[in-house]
């Protein structure tokens, strides 16, 4: 219901007129800045439709007079972020990885370059400072299963484990053997050897079973892991890829239920050939960053 305005009693503001239920409205106009701000803000836009892109118009868009795009822009920041690094990968394309290792500009563009592939990568499996997971090894120890060189990590990165690859680590499909699902060993067997192994870790073990349990390892276990146990650590053996089981660095896990596990099902982890993903010069700074990490030999 409109009234004719009068001042409110109460806060001598003159109302609209508009009254319900007994409560009229004040008017309180907004101030004049708020509005010549408002009034700005509408002249801008109209002025941005003409000079900028604005204007979705099916599959394009208005131009604007400036003929400026954000995604031009950033291309053309891209290539010459390309052009400056131009020089840098032309030399590590021309460089072994243990060259780039001695020349220290090109080391370190490529601890820059490979720390950002890795984090794109390989931290997914590895984490984000290589200190591995369930499954995945480590990669900032000393224990490396196919060699800890430079060379050898590139060979590793570039090639695969078990990978579709000519040249990759290892054969495809096969992996540890699954001494109990193949029925090599019996369940007695397979705990007298999970005993030994905690024995060789200075874990706590059964003294009659870990006994029993060197000779089956002697037997069944010396050919890849080694008379020490000591795995790719021996430097016969970094061919076989087989992990040393007298470290912490357990990729499956070291205690006894783990151990029984592994032993009855073996493992086949596969590495994919990064080089069918990935340029080799990115390859190249990957192993260098992944060298520096503190386990690299």
């Amino acid at each position: 219901m409109a009234n004719k305005p009068e001042k409110d009693a109460l806060s001598g503001v003159e109302t609209t007129g508009h009254e319900w239920d007994g409560l009229r409205e004040l008017n309180n106009p907004l101030p004049k800045w708020w509005l010549y701000i408002f009034y700005v803000t509408i002249a801008w836009s109209l002025v941005y439709y003409v000079f900028y892109p604005a204007w979705p118009l099916g599959t394009t868009y208005t131009k604007g007079v400036l003929g400026w795009s954000q995604r031009e822009e950033i291309v053309e920041k891209l290539a010459e972020a390309k052009a400056a690094q131009g020089k840098f990968l032309t030399a590590i394309a021309a460089k072994s990885v243990d060259e780039i290792q001695k020349d220290k500009e090109l080391l370190a563009f490529a601890m820059a370059g490979g720390r950002t592939m890795f984090n794109e990568n390989c931290a997914a499996c590895h984490g984000a400072g290589g200190q591995g997971a369930k499954g995945f090894p480590a990669l900032a120890d000393d224990v490396w299963l196919w060699g800890g060189t430079t060379a050898d990590i590139y060979q590793t990165i570039r090639h695969g484990i078990r990978a579709d690859d000519a040249e990759t680590r290892g054969v495809v499909g096969i992996g540890m053997t699954a001494f109990g699902r193949d029925g090599i060993l019996d369940r007695t067997q397979i705990d007298q050897v999970a005993e030994y192994i905690l024995s060789l870790n200075g874990k706590p073990s059964d003294a009659t079973k870990a006994a029993a349990g060197k000779t089956v390892y002697e037997e069944n276990c010396v050919a890849c892991h080694g008379e020490k146990a000591e795995g790719s650590l021996a430097a016969d053996l970094t061919d076989i890829g087989a992990p040393p089981l007298i470290t912490a660095n357990w990729i499956w896990g070291g205690d006894k239920a783990s151990l029984v596990e592994t032993i009855t099902n073996g493992r086949a982890g596969v590495m994919p050939n990064w080089a069918a993903r990935l340029e080799d010069t990115t390859i190249k700074q990957l192993a260098v960053y992944v060298h520096n990490l503190g386990g690299g030999k």
